[in-house]
């Protein structure tokens, strides 16, 4: 069986729940769970005035300071028995030493006039077990208050019940626009529960905290995160910051508007008394420019010829606008807003190398009419392709190529008659001259048969050389 099986997360204490093989329960701190959770950044430092002074947190976001007198040694991650207005309650100490003063002083809480309520021990086994069980009745004992709530009439909503460690008392959180007379319902509840009764009414921020949850950026709700004080926010915070007054973006999960509303404030008042209030349009010399749009953060102002367009509009920094209105009070123009545009340079274009690049275009189909067929078809349509755009891109040159062509032809003709003529004279002279030593040799005037012989060794050495 897997470990992980037995493991109960309870995120709204803060707190891990298991059982060990003895079926003893066991619960463990969990940092990630804890909602107003604060950092420690003075861990390790030790100051005697805050020694025995701890911050125990319980569920959700209620959280306390309590003083050490039980002489335990005790440390964050312990779950002490602490001191309550009837009977005694379970928490976990979440912060100790001298950051626990400086928390103190954050909430104006003051130690020596301002009660602090005592822990007594760590919790045992048996406190554990009690306050599991008093956990486990929270969901039912809401959802039976709510209905009970509804049965009355009463206009209002029970938001969390939370039980006391012991068991015997449990705080009912509740939502209204208006005060509510629930006299009438803590008998109700106290014959249905059998246990005290306190009521505390919370608003819809603090709602949201106690539920908590994730909100459109991702993070976790501000107020379940650190905020505790909730200051009053209106729509003039959405349009100092040029905000869409659209209510279901600027509203958060409470239904009110959101807390981060609230943060840049500040900075966008800053901007904005840097900004010069413009209450006429700017004078120029071709006509007057009307203020259209603003960024109060970088500083710009865009004006434009038409009032109410945002077809042209022309920026100009806080500088440029003062020393324009100074000016134009002065009765002076500037020439106008409108920059001469630079005319585009003609583009450079080429007909060398576009018989090249349109070789390569589609060369899967020039290998299927390959393959298709072997009468050469292919490479004359080739051919006539590369003459079309040859002709196409640059006529002249197309033309010079083809007389240069022509020109090299006839001149590889005329050197072939030429070869063929003067070998043709070649052999002619040969034969005459054959010709002429024949008879030169057969003349009866030399007379002598020697001189037959010569000729005929001459003449004919194969014949001669057989005899």
């Amino acid at each position: 069986m897997n470990e992980n099986e037995n493991i109960y997360f309870d995120c709204s204490r803060g707190c891990t729940v298991t059982r060990d093989q003895n079926d003893d329960l066991k619960c463990s701190y969990r940092i990630g769970c804890c909602k107003l959770r604060s950092h420690n950044w003075l861990n390790g430092v030790r100051q005697e005035q805050f020694a025995n002074f701890f911050e125990v947190r319980f569920k959700n976001t209620r959280k306390g300071f309590y003083r050490n007198e039980s002489g335990q040694s005790l440390k964050i991650g312990d779950l002490v028995v602490v001191e309550s207005q009837t009977g005694h309650d379970l928490g976990i100490i979440t912060l100790e030493g001298p950051v626990v003063g400086r928390q103190m002083k954050c909430k104006n809480f003051d130690p020596e006039t301002m009660e602090v309520r005592r822990i007594y021990r760590k919790a045992n086994t048996f406190d554990i077990e009690k306050w599991q069980e008093a956990i486990a009745r929270e969901q039912s004992v809401m959802i039976r208050a709510r209905q009970i709530a509804t049965e009355l009439g009463l206009e209002m909503k029970i938001g969390d019940v939370e039980f006391q460690g012991d068991g015997t008392k449990a705080i009912f959180y509740y939502i209204a626009d208006g005060r509510v007379d629930f006299r009438q319902l803590i008998k109700v509840f106290a014959e249905e529960f059998r246990i005290r009764i306190e009521m505390k009414q919370i608003g819809a921020r603090q709602e949201a905290g106690l539920i908590g949850g994730l909100g459109v950026c991702g993070r976790e709700l501000c107020c379940a995160n650190y905020i505790t004080n909730f200051k009053s926010i209106t729509t003039s915070a959405a349009r100092c910051q040029d905000l869409s007054l659209n209510p279901q973006k600027l509203a958060g999960q409470c239904g009110k508007l959101k807390c981060c509303l609230n943060y840049e404030v500040a900075t966008y008042l800053d901007a904005q008394s840097q900004i010069p209030r413009i209450n006429e349009p700017l004078e120029f010399e071709d006509g007057q420019a009307f203020l259209v749009k603003t960024d109060v953060l970088k500083g710009i102002l865009y004006f434009s010829y038409d009032k109410g367009s945002m077809a042209s509009i022309y920026p100009l920094t806080i500088s440029e606008v003062r020393s324009i209105m100074k000016m134009n009070r002065n009765g002076g123009k500037p020439e106008s807003l409108k920059v001469e545009e630079e005319q585009p340079l003609p583009e450079f274009v080429t007909a060398v190398g576009d018989d090249s690049i349109s070789r390569f275009d589609n060369s899967n189909k020039k290998r299927n009419r390959k393959k298709s067929g072997r009468s050469g078809n292919g490479g004359g349509n080739r051919n006539r392709e590369e003459a079309e755009a040859a002709k196409k891109v640059a006529p002249q040159e197309a033309r010079s190529r083809d007389e240069k062509k022509n020109r090299e032809n006839n001149r590889n003709r005329d050197n072939g008659k030429g070869g063929q003529k003067g070998s043709r004279e070649v052999r002619n002279a040969k034969s005459s001259r054959a010709q002429r030593n024949g008879q030169k040799q057969e003349n009866p005037g030399n007379g002598s048969r020697n001189g037959g012989k010569i000729s005929d060794k001459a003449g004919k050495p194969a014949n001669s050389e057989k005899e």
